[in-house]
């Protein structure tokens, strides 16, 4: 008994931190120029190659059989990507591009065929995220308006405005983390990313907002180079031939964008290296400014409003002083919130990132950080320092006069004469290049400018036809489907540069920065309220494609955030944004009318399951198998079959007592009250263990996940129990640590038990034997010819012959083996989940079928489900 106690010994390992994947060698995919697989190959455990697109020698390869190969015993072939090879030829590896992975990496088997050729580039955080997003988000606006925010709404208000869309990005900075570590992106735009986390319908609407917010970006940062670029020209006198002077701005700018569309066509892939050279160039120009209100000031620059950091300065600076049109709260939120729009620059080339899940999170979060702080601190400085209103005048220093009432006052300056007229060229109030007169060195902070504006235009004129297309392909909107043709090897979207070059130009056209921020900040609220608010429902509906690992993620801060971002679209202008709403609405109803055929789910009918179609017969366990005739278990097991043979999964319910509400509650059945199963009531801690024997695409896994997270089995903790020699019990371990975290099971305890091929106990073989005499054949056969009485001869249908016992004899003492271990493991578990053994129809009787299904679960006290997929993954580790 002691020896056989050992042989069911299993490693157990409950795991909090991560270890280095090792996928198991032993399960690695075999390819068309292997052997066929045959039976013995194809019902086996779980492996991490299972759940990734396997590309070896440029086919693809079956790793996980379908279930009409598994379930017929037959021979199936690894299905070949594009165009089988010649005969007599070599196998070529296919052109397709891949995706970034790390050196080395056996993250995902599609890796394993190597290519000739360059190594695609891959992006840690600090490149692929951070600083693509703290460039994004030094706008122009930040050198152009933020100074003069300041002196409309005063220091205190501002910061009040920074700290309020810092807190919508940082809120939907979360809900990007966690719609990125929800599975693991192999490539696309932000959009394909959110589509395939929040389904189509959502995603289809953030992305036409996504791509036209990003087509008026463009002209934003174009209207805001071009006039930075003027402004240089006329401190240097230099006028532009043949240009009425308030045309000035609209010509320069579709100048400008036209260049702009000429590099985008041309090549961008200088751009990933030229970023760092604008990142330092922008913190060179904000060393510079910084150094520059440190200097002494003088009499030219004091004429400009310049005197320094003063207390008076400070405190007067304080408090608004609106003037304009545009001088309220909110109209100054409108146009500074466009540059707090670059949270969503990392995810446009997830794909060229190591690590998108970790690397997302990390580098958005810190970029709002930063870029945060820096407008804090650059509202404060400036507005520490310079006084809103100056003339730019030598005259009026020195004059005195009782009337003088303004903060410059006090330094022999007096600049009511202009101040009362209207007249004032300079100071916070009226010169817009405010950061480049205080800076040490004026032209350095107009290269920052440039650097600002020309690497945000460039990432939005790329990413607005990416986006384009995107939906294109996907088929959800006809009337752009124009836009999706791909042109050249890599499919550059031609047209839709076309496209984004025609609505930059309509807004350029306006030549007002602050109209195109104002129109750019409702569309972006509109589309982070929609990335909020999906995520939100994604969790309330508790969808099972649906699991986020980032740990700071909240569905009622999601929530909260979205609800602020509709909040203040309807303060800022509430027709613009009752126009956005009913243009969103009109979105999802078509999305939701059309019904597009897409290989995905919805956070709305099941996400992550694809469409809803019944594809699972769910039975209860025929009690009475051992009682009736042959013919009713023949029936039954039949059922079973002709269910796997229209491709349907499998899922058998045995409960201690019955299904029956009579026999389980009986006391509490009445006319007006429905009997309380056992689903329906509260379980406590004790666990629920899933013997996960037969890698059937992720169902019998993901039926535990779905019901620990309802109320009443919340608490239940989940071990997952495995099969594998005993040499690589310890690698198994690490592989399928690994894999469920990877599907963000949140599984916290796995047991891998040995491969059960001993002897079992006496006492099972004695009760598998009394089992199996109850349908024993024990008639001899007719007497009529040879043929008839041959060995040979088939025991009458369903029956158990001797032969059948000798065919299945290993699968018979397998079986006998597993019911003890679920008897030393699993004895007093809540439920038990187990995979359904799956054979072909003609491998053995109905009756042997039922002996198996009788020893795995004959004397235990908890409910077992038998469960068996459809050989199709439910679950993933990437977004497909």
């Amino acid at each position: 008994m002691a020896s056989q106690q050992r042989d069911y010994e299993a490693s157990t390992l409950s795991f909090h931190q991560e270890e280095e994947e090792q996928p198991s060698g032993r399960d690695s995919p075999k390819c068309s120029l292997c052997p066929c697989l045959t039976y013995k190959d194809k019902d086996t455990g779980p492996s991490s190659g299972f759940y990734a697109r396997s590309m070896v020698l440029g086919w693809l390869c079956c790793s996980c059989l379908s279930l009409e190969a598994l379930h017929s015993n037959t021979t199936e072939r690894c299905m070949p990507r594009g165009e089988p090879p010649k005969p007599g030829s070599s196998v070529a590896s296919t052109s397709t591009e891949e995706p970034c992975t790390q050196p080395h990496s056996q993250d995902d088997s599609e890796n394993s065929g190597a290519r000739p050729g360059k190594a695609p580039l891959c992006f840690g955080w600090v490149m692929g995220v951070m600083i693509r997003c703290m460039l994004h988000m030094w706008s122009v606006i930040l050198y152009l308006r933020l100074p003069w925010i300041t002196a409309q709404a005063g220091i205190g208000l501002t910061w009040l405005i920074i700290l309020l869309s810092a807190s919508v990005t940082a809120i939907t900075g979360m809900s990007i983390s966690a719609i990125s570590t929800n599975s693991k992106v192999k490539a696309g735009s932000k959009s394909f990313l959110i589509s395939r986390s929040l389904g189509p319908e959502l995603g289809g609407s953030i992305g036409i907002i996504f791509a036209f917010a990003n087509s008026v970006a463009v002209a934003m940062h174009t209207v805001g180079f071009a006039e930075t670029l003027l402004d240089l020209l006329r401190d240097h006198k230099v006028q532009l031939l043949n240009i009425d002077p308030e045309n000035e701005l609209q010509v320069v700018g579709m100048v400008i964008v036209t260049i702009l569309l000429g590099m985008a066509l041309a090549s961008v892939e200088w751009e990933s290296k030229a970023q760092i050279i604008f990142f330092f160039l922008i913190l060179l120009s904000f060393i510079n400014y910084l150094l520059g209100t440190l200097l002494p000031t003088n009499p030219s620059r004091q004429a400009t409003g310049f005197f320094g950091y003063q207390g008076s300065i400070l405190l007067e600076n304080m408090v608004p002083q609106w003037c304009g049109p545009e001088g309220s709260f909110f109209g100054m939120f409108s146009i500074f919130f466009s540059s707090a729009t670059g949270l969503l620059t990392g995810t446009n080339i997830s794909e060229d990132l190591k690590d998108p899940a970790t690397a997302i999170p990390k580098g958005t979060l810190l970029a709002i950080m930063w870029t945060t702080l820096s407008y804090l601190g650059i509202s404060a400085t400036i507005g520490s320092c310079m006084i809103r209103d100056a003339s730019g005048n030598m005259t009026d220093m020195g004059v005195w006069n009782g009337s003088c009432l303004g903060p410059e006052c006090q330094y022999g300056w007096d600049f009511s004469s202009c101040r009362e007229r209207g007249s004032c060229l300079y100071g916070l109030s009226n010169h817009y290049q405010a950061m480049s007169m205080v800076s040490a060195f004026s032209p350095l902070t107009s290269a920052g400018v440039f650097c600002a504006a020309l690497s945000s235009a460039l990432s939005c004129f790329v990413s607005a036809p990416k986006v384009f297309q995107w939906l294109c392909q996907d088929k959800l909107y006809p009337v752009i489907g124009f836009f999706g043709k791909g042109y050249g090897k890599k499919h550059e979207p031609l047209r839709g540069y076309l496209f984004t070059f025609l609505i930059a130009v309509g807004f350029i056209l306006t030549g007002d920065l602050n109209t195109i921020a104002a129109i750019i900040s409702n569309f972006y609220l509109c589309s982070y309220a929609l990335v909020n608010f999906g995520c939100f429902h994604a969790s309330l509906s508790q969808s099972p494609g649906w699991r986020p690992s980032f740990c700071w993620y909240s569905p009622w801060l999601s929530l909260l955030g979205s609800l602020l971002c509709l909040l203040i679209m309807f303060l800022l202008n509430w027709w613009a944004a009752l126009i956005a709403v009913l243009l969103i609405l009109l979105l999802l109803f078509y999305a939701f009318h059309k019904k597009p055929d897409v290989n995905r789910g919805s956070s709305v009918q099941v996400a992550g399951l694809g469409q809803l179609k019944p594809n699972l017969l769910v039975l209860g366990y025929k009690q009475n198998w051992q009682e009736v005739q042959i013919s009713a278990v023949e029936d039954y097991v039949g059922i079973l079959h002709d269910a796997l043979d229209y491709n349907y999964g499998v899922c058998i319910l045995r409960m201690p007592g019955g299904l029956s509400p009579a026999t389980q509650h009986q006391a509490q059945v009445s006319l007006h009250r429905q009997p309380q199963t056992l689903f329906q009531s509260r379980q406590g801690w004790r666990t629920v263990d899933v013997y996960w024997l037969s890698d059937d695409g992720g169902l019998t896994m993901l039926i535990p996940y779905l019901l620990t997270h309802t109320q009443k089995w919340a608490r239940c903790p989940v071990r997952v129990f495995v099969s594998s020699p005993r040499e690589q019990l310890e690698d198994k371990h690490k592989e399928i640590h690994s894999l469920l975290r990877r599907f963000s099971l949140g599984f916290q305890h796995v047991t891998v038990l040995p491969e059960l091929t001993g002897k079992p106990q006496e006492t099972s073989q004695k009760a598998f034997e009394d089992l199996v005499a109850l349908h024993w054949l024990q008639k001899p056969p007719p007497k009529g010819n040879l043929e008839s009485t041959s060995l040979n001869t088939p025991a009458p249908s369903g029956y158990i012959s001797e032969q059948d016992l000798q065919a299945n004899q290993k699968q018979s003492e397998w079986h006998m083996c597993l019911h003890e271990v679920l008897r030393q493991y699993s004895q007093d578990a809540a439920l038990i989940v187990m995979s359904l053994p799956l054979i072909p129809r003609s491998a053995c009787p109905g009756a042997l079928y039922m002996t198996w299904l009788e020893m795995l679960s004959r004397g235990l006290t908890s409910p077992i489900a038998f469960i068996h997929g459809k050989q199709q993954d439910l679950l993933t580790t990437y977004c497909q």
